[in-house]
């Protein structure tokens, strides 16, 4: 199921904080960001973006989500 506009880009703008605090000493968070930004809100890709990250950044990442995209997040698990 696509997301709206508005839960997908803040599933992405979440998602791209919690890589930002990696160590990127040898590029992984940015390539890790490259790959966020090159998705688009087509069927249920807002997904890749929570799937990416094992279960303790999952739950960083619903931990700074609204009520509306972890409800996304549940329905679509």
């Amino acid at each position: 199921m696509e997301p709206s506009q508005e839960i997908f880009i803040e599933m992405k703008k979440v998602a791209i904080s919690i890589w930002k605090d990696y160590d990127n000493k040898f590029g992984y968070a940015t390539e890790k960001i490259k790959r966020v930004n090159s998705i688009e809100n087509v069927s249920d890709n807002a997904m890749v973006f929570y799937r990416m990250f094992d279960h303790w950044n999952k739950q960083l990442m619903e931990s700074k989500l609204s009520e509306e995209a972890i409800n996304y997040i549940n329905n679509n698990k």
